[in-house]
């Protein structure tokens, strides 16, 4: 990952909460939203949406798109595969290896 340390506290910021997790969702489900789309999806004030999606925009999970007056909000699933591909891979693979190990011994045992 080429990111300041900042950029990684900030992405994780920005899903420890159950509201940005929601927006995220609701583009992963239909990307391309308005504000007011968001909005009628969500518990809260227009001004709350707004500044949940500031920060998902400041973490790079969300991008937006000028379409005349409207302003478009995209899912930018990038840093969601950034944190997999070193947080999450590596402690898969061992168990991966250790399923596959296991399958060879048992289809060497019984077969």
């Amino acid at each position: 990952m080429s990111e300041r340390p900042d950029d990684t506290d900030l992405l994780f910021k920005a899903l420890a909460d159950p509201s940005r997790r929601k927006l995220l969702d609701l583009l992963h489900a239909h990307d391309g939203r308005t504000l007011n789309d968001l909005c009628e999806h969500m518990v809260m004030t227009r001004q709350g949406v707004t500044q949940h999606l500031d920060l998902l925009e400041a973490a790079s999970l969300v991008a937006t798109v000028r379409r005349g007056r409207e302003k478009l909000h995209f899912l930018n699933p990038v840093p969601l595969q950034e944190i997999y591909e070193r947080w999450i891979v590596k402690f898969e693979k061992p168990r991966l290896k250790a399923l596959s190990n296991l399958k060879r011994r048992l289809e060497k045992d019984h077969g």
